[in-house]
């Protein structure tokens, strides 16, 4: 299958340099893109690479205009990357249409009571069960499992092995034994989510976990019961959140990051790979918490530094004290 150059702008927009009946058979990187292939710059430190690219074509910002007036085409478009991202639903929607097939796959098992949007797409070996519901256009790729009287919205995308309501992580400890706290809430997921493969969402222990609009959720995250996900947050993979955590809404966390039980994050905070949060943040901004790499013998050598802190403080302290009281004589 093929695009041409001229069908692209016309459904996506932007100012074609070239020939709109040039045509592509494909989308690449930069670094390995072909003469038939669609490329884009979105970032100033790849500029190197465009010298270098064989791509046909490349779209590109407008300060990158000059770069590109000597290949075969260009797109020139105010966030080539936002536009990439588009021109892959579109080479996707014309060039790799779905099949049709059962809307509910014949393995699936869906609850009597469960209610599921006609045109919602069940896949193979899935299990939503009683009282549980999925709006409309949402898809729930091979093995998720839909618990109990939870919902997901319009539009959503759930992949593989996915785990929507189990029980949340919830004991009192009595005469050293563990008594099971049952959970009686629910997960509440909103419209135009994705959640990725293996990804697990518990269920409250009395009200919901809460997950809003168009939030974004990689693979082999773990949330706790009674969290809320505030809408268009997003999270990179193994992140984990604890109970009771409440996270706003515009937020990123990043890749193995972990947020303890019951803190709070303000909107618009950005949360680095690997840290550990523990406090609240109340304000928008970028956080990171984790040791620096190092050689185990330099990691060792700090890491005993690292007890001493407290002694070092309290000599500091007393050392200028003693220095403040000798100025003062």
């Amino acid at each position: 299958m093929a695009l041409t150059l001229g069908f692209i702008v016309e459904r996506l927009g932007g100012r074609l340099l070239g020939s709109p009946d040039f045509s592509i058979v494909g989308l690449a990187s930069l670094e390995l893109a072909r003469a038939d292939q669609i490329s884009f710059l979105s970032h100033a430190k790849y500029t190197p690479l465009l010298g270098q690219s064989q791509a046909g074509c490349v779209i590109v910002s407008p300060a990158f205009e000059t770069a590109v007036l000597d290949r075969l085409a260009a797109i020139v478009v105010d966030d080539p990357y936002l536009y990439f991202a588009r021109l892959t639903r579109l080479w996707k929607q014309v060039c790799r249409p779905v099949s049709p097939g059962p809307r509910i796959h014949p393995s699936a098992i869906v609850d009597p009571s469960a209610m599921v949007a006609e045109d919602a797409v069940i896949g193979p070996l899935c299990v939503v069960e009683r009282g549980a519901q999925v709006g409309p256009a949402s898809i729930l790729k091979s093995r998720v499992t839909l618990g109990e009287d939870c919902r997901i919205g319009a539009r959503c995308i759930v992949h593989s092995g996915v785990v929507i309501g189990a029980d949340g992580f919830g004991f009192a400890l009595h005469q050293g034994q563990w008594e099971k706290i049952e959970q009686l809430g629910a997960v509440r997921i909103g419209d135009d989510v994705e959640i990725g493969a293996n990804t697990c969402i518990d269920r409250g222990a009395l009200e919901d976990t809460v997950i809003g609009d168009g939030v974004k959720l990689d693979n082999l995250i773990q949330i706790g019961h009674n969290v809320h996900i505030g809408a268009h947050t997003a999270m990179a993979g193994c992140v984990g959140v604890a109970g009771s955590a409440r996270i706003g809404a515009h937020c990123t966390v990043g890749g193995g990051a972990v947020v303890l039980g019951h803190l709070s994050l303000a909107d618009h905070v950005h949360i680095s790979a690997a840290s550990v949060v523990t406090r609240s943040i109340h304000q928008a901004g970028h956080y990171t918490g984790m040791f620096p790499l190092d050689s185990n013998a330099n990691w060792e050598k700090n890491a005993a530094s690292l007890k001493q802190l407290s002694r070092f403080r309290e000599r500091i302290k007393a050392l200028e004290s003693h220095i403040q009281n000798n100025k003062e004589t």
